[in-house]
């Protein structure tokens, strides 16, 4: 007598539980996903109509597989349910690119197919055009254009893609971070090492360190990770400060904007929803940018300071800072005035607060 028994396929299930479209990447722990496809061989992921979803399977800070990330749609209070089918998956075109650029003076850059920012190296210190913070850079084209831009040196024109207009000078930019003591933003030296931890094509996660230096009488050093989803307009930064000496359980610490003088600019200090914004001054015929610092760490209070929206922090020795920094450009097309900007990161916040939910049958 023989018998055989049919493998039991199990489905997963995605729902959005807000009442507005969702696009973005839907990270699923590896130890759930192994519910399903608990093998070695490459796989598909296909939905009810047979259409074939993106991922990439991301290893971050660890040495194997930690999650599955998924591009998925939904449209408000949506549900799709997708089957792992054994398979080669289909191309994809990469959405988000990190990189070390020695070339221009240790620059770290990094983009997706909405924006592109850039961290400063120590070859840039002690140099005329020498700047602090978080540079951003403006985008209308989905392509990755790190590589070109910096390769043609002709970033600061828009041809037609976007351009590098924004000034960061000595400031925090576009929502860097830094201690802060006696009213004052306390800077470090640039960055002295970095590590790329992922590079896409869904995200693109690399990790800073910067070497210590002197905070109101303490020793203080800071490792900054980053990473960059494709679809968004913000990074995700967790800051990990080490601090040596007396109450290293309390160190102020700011992200910041930096104002700009002109008229038209609008400073949102959105307390409600943990948001720092800026809707700046039109840069003439360049456009206008949006910059905002959105809380996931818990933000003591936003004040205005030293030229800056101050979205304020309390770190602790040893233990993560998180909050989401980046910004929007009125010629991309798709969020053109403060009131938008503000809309897309009240609807940011509340997507934190109501992750999209994840059922495995």
């Amino acid at each position: 007598m023989m018998s055989c028994t049919a493998e039991k396929k199990q489905t997963l299930t995605i729902t959005n539980p807000l009442a507005v479209e969702r696009a973005e990447v839907l990270s699923i722990p590896y130890t759930d996903f192994k519910q399903i496809y608990n093998r070695s061989e490459a796989f598909r992921l296909i939905d009810e109509k047979n259409k074939e979803y993106t991922y990439q399977l991301e290893k971050g800070e660890g040495d194997s597989t930690q999650n599955v990330l998924v591009w998925v749609e939904l449209p408000a209070n949506g549900t799709i349910t997708l089957q792992v089918q054994p398979g080669k998956p289909k191309p994809m075109e990469a959405r988000t690119f990190a990189r070390y650029v020695p070339e221009r003076f240790d620059d770290f850059a990094w983009e997706n197919d909405k924006i592109a920012f850039r961290m400063y190296g120590k070859a840039l210190e002690g140099r005329p055009d020498n700047a602090e913070g978080a540079d951003i850079w403006a985008k209308r084209t989905d392509k990755l254009v790190v590589n070109e831009w910096y390769k043609k040196g002709d970033y600061h024109k828009d041809h037609g893609e976007g351009m590098d207009f924004y000034d960061v000078g000595m400031t925090l930019g576009a929502g860097d971070i830094a201690p802060y003591a006696d009213g004052k933003i306390i800077f470090s030296k640039h960055y002295r090492e970095y590590d790329v931890l992922e590079n896409g094509p869904l995200r693109s996660m690399f990790r800073l360190k910067y070497e210590p230096w002197e905070v109101n009488g303490k020793k203080v050093s800071v490792t900054k990770t980053i990473s960059l989803d494709a679809g968004a307009q913000l990074n995700r930064v967790t800051a990990v400060y080490t601090v040596e000496g007396a109450d290293a359980d309390r160190l102020p610490v700011v992200a910041g904007i930096v104002l700009r003088k002109g008229e038209g600019g609008q400073a949102m200090k959105l307390t409600d929803a943990k948001v720092a914004a800026y809707w700046e001054p039109a840069h003439g015929a360049d456009g206008t940018l949006g910059i905002a610092v959105l809380g996931e760490s818990p933000i003591d209070s936003i004040t205005e300071n030293n030229g800056h929206l101050l979205a304020h922090f309390t770190a602790t020795s040893g233990k993560p800072v998180i909050y989401y920094n980046g910004g929007a450009w009125d010629k991309a097309g798709k969020i053109t005035n403060a009131k938008q900007w503000e809309e897309y990161l009240r609807n940011e916040q509340e997507k934190q607060e109501h992750p999209l939910a994840i059922s495995i049958k």
